[in-house]
């Protein structure tokens, strides 16, 4: 048994459970990641993040978990939480821009707003480059990648939409891919873009996914996002070879320190 020192956040209601692993990796089994996602039993979270020492010419590397414990290739709002749990740690020398490596490769965020008394802030994430190739529409919807595998797909009165029922269904439909992909289901509304995502690896609804919106303002050429947990932007340039300088901006909000024995 060990106790770990964990702290919670959350981007837009998508929450995260974060350990500074600078010094000690506690070596986590899929289990154990698992028991402390628990909304239950533990302490309740959407996926799990450790910080570790960055190779040279970054800040720090970040790795993910999903709350079923497995490892994922990234999580757009988990780096965002992630990045100001670096700032706050003086990780950079207390720099508001941070250069960091995740498992999709290299990535900059920049803490564009943060506030000590409210633990609130806002912050912009690039995203890798999604080539037009990439983009593919597959049934009513459209498939891309943006750092995990994300299907977009418009509906009618979304608010009543049974996002966990069919969610799971298009999550493990062959045309998704071998590995399935996230499903994001969206309406618009004057020139906004309400979102609400089923996520692999949760295996239900999230309040949000950043790279699922950051799927959607590609898949629909729109820039303003609502998600249940909160309002994104994402800036990109469309050019002839695809989705370049991708940017994800949104809320970050630290919740509570706490120590769990597992």
């Amino acid at each position: 048994m060990q106790s770990l020192h964990f702290w919670k956040f959350d981007g837009a209601g998508n929450d995260f459970v974060l350990i500074d692993a600078r010094t000690i990796d506690p070596h986590l089994s899929t289990n154990e990641i698992a028991q402390i996602c628990h909304r239950r039993n533990g302490v309740g979270a959407d996926g799990l993040m450790t910080l570790h020492p960055g190779p040279e010419g970054f800040d720090f590397e970040m790795k993910y978990y999903n709350s079923d414990g497995n490892p994922a290739e990234m999580c757009g709002n988990g780096a965002r939480c992630i990045s100001v749990f670096a700032y706050l740690l003086g990780v950079g020398e207390g720099k508001a821009t941070l250069r960091f490596l995740a498992s999709d490769g290299p990535h900059d965020a920049v803490i564009e707003q943060w506030h000590n008394d409210t633990r609130k802030g806002v912050v912009r994430l690039g995203m890798r480059d999604v080539a037009d190739h990439e983009v593919r529409q597959v049934l009513d919807g459209t498939l891309l990648n943006t750092g995990v595998p994300h299907f977009v797909v418009s509906v009618r009165d979304l608010d009543n939409y049974n996002v966990k029922e069919e969610g799971c269904r298009l999550r493990h439909h062959q045309a998704m891919g071998p590995a399935g992909a996230n499903v994001n289901f969206v309406e618009e509304t004057n020139g906004v873009l309400h979102v609400r995502t089923y996520e692999r690896g949760v295996e239900d609804e999230t309040w949000a996914c950043g790279t699922g919106v950051t799927a959607c303002a590609i898949a629909l050429g729109k820039h303003e996002i609502k998600a249940r947990g909160g309002d994104f932007k994402v800036d990109f340039q469309h050019t002839a070879d695809g989705y370049k300088h991708v940017k994800l901006i949104g809320p970050v909000s630290l919740n509570f320190e706490g120590d769990i024995v597992i």
